[in-house]
């Protein structure tokens, strides 16, 4: 088989696995479990990779993909008793946050796998500075309003990589780094955005938990940050299959985002927060609560309008489209629909879209015997 044929029955980007295979990158577990499902190896290449990222752990060799690289177990953000680095200004905290939202711009183009790199390292530099240099008390609060922020990048890119446990760690640093600079609005960011990911992980109760935390926890939240706090409130209860409190949460998502607001200006990081976006979720809560007349025509508008160089999201929101066109009955354009989902994620190192890929696929096949459904269901049958 060749490493295109394994890339497409695989539904894996086929840059990645030739980085792989001419051992110049470390095959994930995610992978190693896909090919041995292919090969129906019976766990032999899963046990082969975990063997690899031992050796390479013990050898030195493994990339810095977890916080305990470079921050101590105790209390990853406390000072060093003896600071030894240079003094820090307010234009040094100004460039480090130039430096985080160049990287936050970054993840609308490059994804997961291909970012995570030099998001750590940006986050392990932040970390270090705060705890080695000396500061003013204001200095100080805002290079942890830096690390929260980078927290919250990296965790995003983490989970987009399918590296979660990792996430859920860098997450909760950076909540301890908003907490400890007063910053309600960003801990709810942060505390949101674990909710989110636990929520699509099989912990869907605990996701509404942490999303309502986050919601409450930041009552003078501007209109654009309290909308996104509301939109995860929506979306961990239609996870849960709580229909009634997700519809709600999506209203007061949309009376947020136009509401009058005389408190702290709108955070940097809601800078994508749009009435357009918003529809964007209903559509998705729409899809979740198997509600496709309300599903599919927003989605179709919304995807009409829709930046086509932003391909992972482009790609998830076509999967939501898929599993609602299967809901409306209409497998035919289901699997067309899917297709292009399928083309957009193996472009990317994303893992959401090939988990997303995998998703529209499985609801495809109930409908077995439709030609278009059997002929893509053929096609990746690992996935």
């Amino acid at each position: 088989m060749s490493i295109r044929a394994a890339a497409r029955a695989l539904n894996f980007d086929h840059a990645y696995l030739s980085r792989v295979f001419a051992g110049k990158q470390l095959p994930s577990r995610q992978l190693a479990e896909a090919l041995d499902r292919l090969l129906a190896t019976g766990g032999a290449l899963v046990d082969l990779a975990d063997q690899l990222a031992e050796a390479a752990t013990l050898s030195g060799l493994a990339p810095p993909a977890s916080l305990g690289d470079f921050l101590p177990e105790e209390d990853p953000l406390a000072p060093l008793a003896s600071r030894t680095g240079r003094r820090i200004d307010v234009e040094d905290v100004r460039e480090r946050a130039q430096r985080v939202h160049a990287l936050r711009l970054a993840d609308d183009v490059v994804y997961g796998r291909d970012l995570i790199g030099p998001a750590l390292r940006e986050l392990r530099k932040a970390v270090r500075i705060y705890r080695e240099s000396t500061h003013t008390d204001d200095v100080g609060r805002e290079l942890l309003r830096a690390i929260g922020e980078l927290a919250q990048i990296c965790g995003w890119i983490s989970a987009d990589a399918g590296q979660h446990s990792e996430a859920e760690q860098i997450y909760r640093l950076g909540l301890s780094a908003a907490d400890t600079a007063g910053d309600s609005t960003l801990a709810g960011n942060l505390l949101g955005s674990l909710a989110y990911m636990a929520s699509n992980t099989g912990r869907e109760q605990e996701g509404v938990e942490m999303a309502t935390a986050a919601s409450e926890g930041a009552p003078e939240a501007p209109p654009r940050a309290r909308a996104l706090f509301l939109d995860r409130v929506a979306w961990t209860h239609a996870k849960a299959g709580q229909a009634q409190p997700a519809m709600r949460a999506l209203a007061e998502a949309h009376e947020a985002i136009t509401s009058d607001h005389n408190g702290p200006e709108e955070p940097t990081w809601t800078y994508w927060v749009s009435p357009a976006e918003l529809e964007v979720m209903d559509s998705r809560v729409f899809t979740e609560l198997h509600r496709p007349l309300r599903a599919v025509p927003l989605l179709r508008r919304v995807l009409g309008q829709y930046d086509a160089t932003h391909t992972r999201e482009l790609a998830l929101y076509l999967s939501w489209l898929a599993v609602a066109l299967a809901d409306a009955n209409e497998p035919e354009e289901a699997a067309a629909t899917t297709e292009r989902v399928i083309s957009l994620s193996s472009a990317g190192a994303s893992e959401r879209t090939a988990d997303r890929a995998r998703v529209a696929l499985r609801r495809l096949t109930e409908f077995r015997g439709v030609p278009e459904v059997d002929r893509l269901l053929a096609q990746y049958p690992a996935a």
